[in-house]
């Protein structure tokens, strides 16, 4: 069983191996410094960025998930924008990364959005299986450009 509960103050150092684990699977470095800025702002109830952990039966911490909300040109309320979502992957398969998804939705929708969404990898195939499960693949592509900053 998994329990979903917000981040608190307390829970650095679960949360730290998961967010390094998310990084990696991504391939990405970020200073310890911008990990200090994530990690602050997350837990700041102040700042518009949310997250939560999967908490397995043994008291681990087995996944993290990061959302926040924005304005939105075609809809009255906010967006839910699913940014980062990751369970380690000894734990993968229990239901932890659907947990994490129903959390974020229950949170939106108690909110007032109008939904959820997310990207991720077009080669994930092991997310992409529980995404689609989960949610409508939209068929959209995703650019950006990156800038100086």
């Amino acid at each position: 069983m998994t329990t979903i509960r917000a981040l608190l103050p307390a829970d650095r150092d679960a949360w730290l191996p998961l967010w390094r684990g998310y990084l990696e699977f991504y391939e990405t470095e970020l200073s310890d410094e911008q990990t200090a800025l994530t990690w602050n702002r997350l837990v700041d109830p102040q700042f518009p960025i949310h997250g939560a952990l999967a908490i397995g039966d043994d008291g681990t911490a087995h996944g993290l998930v990061h959302w926040l909300t924005h304005a939105a040109t075609w809809a009255a309320e906010p967006y839910c924008y699913l940014e980062d979502l990751f369970v380690d992957p000894a734990a993968r398969g229990a239901g932890a990364g659907r947990a994490l998804i129903a959390h974020v939705a229950a949170w939106a929708d108690a909110h007032g959005s109008p939904k959820v969404y997310w990207l991720t990898q077009e080669t994930n195939a092991t997310a992409r299986t529980l995404y689609e499960s989960v949610a409508t693949h939209t068929g959209y592509v995703h650019y950006q450009i990156g800038l100086g900053a």
